[in-house]
């Protein structure tokens, strides 16, 4: 990367293209560094240099239109819901193209309809003051599109922990899949728009996407600027809130017994050095186990549109964590992370395992459901 900053090594370089772009940029490099070199910043600047000279691959440049484009992403995920509504994606999942997608679809599907809520007080975005516990949430286009059930669950569980959660209107994708494509003009404009939208206020900024948040606390590294760096500092993954806040336990009797297997995002674990708070919300639960699982830390395959653009290696990284599964016989991988999510349950779906990959927020939010915290 160093050789192709300098004009050393040309873009087009079939040996530095075939090796970046078989990169996951799952930054587990990062951490153990000595030297605190941020490849993960590096990835995206040599990809960027790269993309300016070939062009950016038309399967990403698809999947990004489809997934990330106001208007277009709409018609795209309500015909998505759709298609898995009808249970068709669950008995087509398998290990090719086409089965690994519906799987991928399929694990996205709410474990129950909910029908409880919470007593919220809606607080108005411009509101004169702020309140202790006021938060914003962050709702990005997979997240909103195909997860909105974790959406739900996450609001459930701040709302029980005294947090007062105020919707923003006008933010849009947080540009994180832009930004590993190497499109990082896009993720900029993206991010902006964000900033704009969010304010400059003091609230956190509430964020169940590992991704999303990864990109989003490195705001003022992508933008530069004051408000772009407070707009950083504000960015809270939901377990870091609930962990930090003396979050409540279900009640005695609201036990959720079941073995659980932990699978730490990359871009949470890495990216963010986020590791203890998830264990905290896991601990919360009475009865639930949590299962060691060897080599948890290490990336699912999906890593953004790697899934999509590398789809051999994608699943040959998974397979070694399907294995792993297997002998721990978790009931449930939890995981903070839509592309996690997706890969992880497509992946137990063509091996025929009986686990399901949910969000460690749902997991939460059963129990307090259990322990009639909600009305």
């Amino acid at each position: 990367m160093r050789g192709l900053e300098r004009g050393e090594i040309a873009a087009t370089d079939p040996a530095l293209v075939y090796h970046l772009d078989r990169c996951l940029g799952c930054r587990g490099c990062e951490p153990v560094c000595p030297s605190g070199v941020q490849y993960g910043h590096g990835l995206e600047a040599a990809r960027s240099r790269i993309n300016a000279e070939r062009g950016v691959p038309t399967m990403a440049r698809l999947a990004l239109w489809a997934l990330t484009t106001p208007g277009v992403s709409g018609v795209v995920y309500w015909f998505a819901r759709l298609l898995r509504a009808t249970g068709l994606v669950r008995l087509f999942a398998g290990w090719g193209r086409w089965g690994f997608a519906m799987g991928m679809l399929a694990a996205t599907r709410p474990q129950r309809r909910v029908a409880f809520g919470v007593r919220r007080r809606r607080i108005p975005f411009n509101a004169a003051r702020d309140t202790p516990h006021a938060v914003q949430i962050f709702r990005g286009c997979v997240m909103q599109g195909l997860f909105s059930h974790v959406h739900d669950a996450t609001i459930r569980t701040l709302v029980v922990n005294e947090y007062e959660v105020r919707e923003v209107p006008g933010q849009v994708c947080c540009g994180a899949l832009h930004a590993h494509a190497g499109l990082v003009d896009e993720a900029r404009a993206l991010a902006r728009i964000n900033v704009d939208a969010f304010g400059g206020g003091e609230e956190p900024i509430v964020v169940n996407s590992a991704g999303c948040g990864a990109l989003m606390k490195e705001y003022g590294r992508l933008l530069g600027g004051v408000l772009a760096e407070r707009f950083g500092a504000r960015v809270r993954d939901v377990t870091e809130l609930l962990a930090g806040s003396g979050m409540k336990g279900p009640v005695a009797g609201a036990p959720l017994d079941l073995h659980v297997a932990y699978d730490p995002p990359c871009h949470l674990l890495h990216a963010q050095g986020v590791a203890v708070q998830p264990l905290k919300l896991f601990a919360a639960i009475p009865l639930l186990e949590l299962v060691p699982v060897p080599g948890a830390a290490e990336c699912c395959g999906s890593a953004g549109l790697f899934t999509l653009l590398e789809p051999e290696m994608s699943r040959d990284v998974l397979k070694t964590k399907l294995d792993r599964l297997r002998e721990a016989a978790a009931q449930v991988v939890a995981t903070g992370n839509p592309g996690c999510l997706m890969q992880i349950g497509a992946g137990l779906a063509a091996a025929g395992l009986a686990a399901r990959a949910r969000h460690p927020v749902e997991l939460l939010d059963d129990a307090y459901r259990a322990a009639g915290r909600y009305e």
